[in-house]
């Protein structure tokens, strides 16, 4: 008994941060009760949340229980140790350094519900920019710049409240960062240029992910919109990356979001056309159009005598965006004013000029012919 009560007794005298071994032994296990208790408590306090939060119309009782399902363990086990500092009776000093970490464990907490709540935010907005249904799946990827950037505003300033909490001086912080921040900005103008056009992008939305855009002579269909560059596929096939603010800078055809196509085009007729036929043409042409599905006539036009013919010109709208449908329709209207003019004998125009061949010879009437302009004259 002597020896193993001097065995104790060297035991007892072991101390750490003002506690023995065996009140670090009761501390240990006191805690990993009273986090297994906290741990059931919760999960049966989620559950009835998520009970009561499917029989309410409010999305925020959602997010509130999801962001108690993204209460870490690690931070229960924190609260469960200094409670059990306490019953074992650590010293207020002790104590001290346990609360600190508790504040650490908080303010880490608090960045993990912070970055879910932007996510969430960011998801709601888009679903009412939208107008999608609450249970369908937004993409917020090609809104990555709002999401990074909220996040980084988040940390940075749990980390500043995390700083002045821990008794840290953060005035002197906060005013070099700001210098480092004027000297950071000046040295990256032209990255945080594109940063702040992405979102403008995001923000503006002149295109998004899956639009189909010509920007200059470049086309394609918007794959990514990050946060320095976008990325477009082309119709070739090959990736076409754009520095956000070029986009910002260009104009920017979409043609996604047309709703209905307007199409002008002109045809040309001999001048050799009675007046009759001329007139009757825009009626034909209406007519043929007319028949066409997804087109609406809008109007046929003598408009000018241009050098080889006489032109006409034709607008007409197509209902529906598709390019594919626009080409097929103007195919059938084409191959249908060819065989209406074949049967009306009207004879399309070709580029042709009329020359004037005068000879030498005085008393020789002057000649005239009308040939091709691509037929190549011969001088003398």
């Amino acid at each position: 008994m002597d020896a193993n009560q001097t065995f104790f007794d060297r035991l007892n005298d072991f101390a750490y941060l003002e506690l023995t071994l065996t009140q670090w032994l009761g501390l240990i296990a006191l805690s990993l009760v009273l986090w297994t208790v906290l741990r059931l408590v919760l999960r049966k306090a989620i559950k009835r949340l998520q009970t009561v939060a499917r029989h309410t119309a409010s999305h925020w009782d959602d997010m509130f229980v999801a962001m108690m399902q993204r209460t870490h363990g690690l931070l229960i086990f924190i609260l469960a140790f200094y409670a059990s500092s306490f019953l074992v009776g650590a010293p207020p000093q002790t104590r001290e350094i346990f609360y600190k970490g508790i504040v650490i464990g908080l303010f880490l907490q608090a960045g993990i519900w912070g970055n879910l709540l932007v996510e969430a935010l960011l998801r709601r907005y888009l679903m009412k920019r939208n107008h999608l249904e609450m249970d369908e799946n937004v993409d917020i990827s090609a809104y990555s710049a709002i999401n990074i950037t909220g996040k980084f505003l988040l940390f940075t300033l749990l980390l500043l409240l995390l700083l002045d909490n821990l008794g840290v001086n953060i005035t002197a912080l906060v005013t070099g960062l700001g210098i480092g921040g004027i000297a950071i900005a000046l040295a990256m103008q032209n990255i945080l240029g594109d940063i702040f056009a992405s979102l403008s992008i995001v923000l503006d939305r002149p295109f998004e992910v899956g639009d189909f855009i010509v920007v200059g002579d470049k086309s394609g269909t918007v794959e990514n919109i990050g946060l320095k560059t976008s990325r477009i596929k082309s119709l070739s096939g090959e990736q076409l990356v754009f520095p956000n603010k070029v986009l910002i800078d260009t104009e920017i055809s979409n043609f996604k979001r047309m709703q209905t196509r307007r199409i002008v085009f002109t045809i040309g007729v001999v001048y050799d056309t009675p007046r009759d036929k001329l007139q009757r043409i825009p009626e034909m042409i209406k007519e043929i159009i007319g028949s066409m599905n997804e087109c609406k006539f809008d109007r046929a036009h003598f408009t000018k005598f241009a050098e080889s013919s006489l032109d006409f010109e034709v607008v007409y709208t197509m209902q529906t965006p598709d390019y594919t449908i626009y080409m097929d329709t103007q195919q059938s209207i084409n191959l249908a004013l060819f065989e209406r003019f074949a049967q009306e004998n009207i004879d399309f125009a070709f580029p042709s000029r009329t020359v004037i061949l005068q000879n030498t010879v005085a008393e020789q009437p002057k000649q005239e012919r009308r040939i091709p302009s691509s037929v190549k004259l011969q001088p003398g």
